[in-house]
């Protein structure tokens, strides 16, 4: 799915008193073109080994289902304008991104396909954006331009294409949690990518998250870290431009795409950390917020009190900003404060 460096750091809160603790176990795997790992409470139904097989089936699944890097994919067919049925994952994604698309005013927006893959950060990483395409691929822009009839996509447009980066890895996480509850699996934290959900607690403690310093050097996850977030029966995602870029005539051009203007998204805010009831809306709305620059985003998540967030924001003087929302403050940590 994505092929890109996760901005997220998954740090886990050891206890060290004498009361009995539960067990847990953890595996780490390879899948969407990134790493994962998953630690979850001890179950006697199940082994690491054979969970690790399970959810090694999923995101296989998964990326038949919604990957763009996959030739073979439903997506990558229905792109290509073959008559294919979609999958649950597919319809489930579409779904919930049309949902998106209207909450965020279109600032997430599944159909700016055609323009990723103009800036060169699509599959094939080759920039063929000119100016004088840009009416016609905007054209190809907007949720009201695709459809799902009958387990079929209808397109207005046949050049029209889909790209579910910025939504299906978060959701991804959502369907292996949706295993471990299955198995009874309460305790957990699933990462894939650097998108997480966390299930209970481990051992009484909250969940440990670092966020990365948004830095173009900082290309380690986990040496830099800006801050750290508590959390639990939550969902996290966040989204920046100082991993994926390039750099063209002493201009820097993030791979966040802006669908209302065709070009990639330019303001102050340098990361958007997301915590929603599900990973695959806190991964869109994280992107939508990257869309929307810091003062409107700042606006969207306080008229939405669903979401809680945490950005980092270029400052005027060059030094960074922070902005929380309140329900954050108690579990947030800032590095260096």
């Amino acid at each position: 799915m994505k092929s890109l460096i996760p901005v997220l750091s998954v740090i886990i809160l050891f206890s060290f008193s004498s009361c009995k603790k539960a067990e847990f176990e953890s595996f780490n795997g390879f899948a969407q073109g990134t790493t994962y790992s998953i630690v979850f409470e001890k179950n006697k139904a199940i082994t690491a080994d054979s969970l690790h097989k399970k959810v090694d089936k999923i995101l296989q699944d998964f990326d038949m289902s919604l990957s763009l890097y996959v030739d073979s994919s439903i997506l990558s067919r229905i792109n290509r304008n073959e008559d294919v049925a979609v999958d649950n994952y597919f319809e489930e994604v579409f779904r919930l991104s049309s949902e998106l698309s209207v909450l965020t005013g279109g600032a997430f927006d599944v159909t700016v396909g055609p323009l990723v893959r103009a800036w060169g950060f699509g599959p094939d990483d080759h920039k063929n954006f000119d100016v004088r395409r840009l009416d016609s691929l905007m054209r190809l822009v907007g949720m009201n331009k695709v459809s799902l009839e009958n387990g079929k996509v209808r397109k207005s447009d046949p050049a029209i294409n889909l790209d579910f980066n910025a939504i299906a890895q978060g959701y991804s996480v959502d369907v292996v949690a949706v295993c471990l509850k299955s198995l009874g699996i309460k305790n957990y934290l699933i990462e894939i990518g650097g998108e997480v959900r966390a299930g209970g607690t481990k051992n009484g403690n909250l969940w440990r998250i670092g966020i990365d310093r948004p830095e173009d050097n900082n290309v380690i996850p986990g040496q830099n870290l800006q801050a750290i977030i508590r959390i639990t029966d939550r969902s996290l995602a966040t989204s920046g431009n100082y991993r994926k870029f390039y750099v063209e005539d002493g201009i820097k051009y993030s791979h966040t795409i802006d669908p209302k203007t065709g070009y990639p998204a330019k303001n102050r805010l340098l990361s958007a950390t997301i915590l929603a009831s599900d990973c695959g809306t806190a991964d869109a709305v994280a992107t939508a917020c990257m869309v929307m620059g810091h003062e409107k985003a700042i606006e969207f998540i306080n008229a939405h009190p669903e979401f809680s967030a945490y950005f980092v924001i270029s400052g005027v003087d060059g030094n960074y900003e922070t902005w929380m929302s309140e329900s954050l403050k108690e579990y947030l940590t800032e590095e260096g404060q």
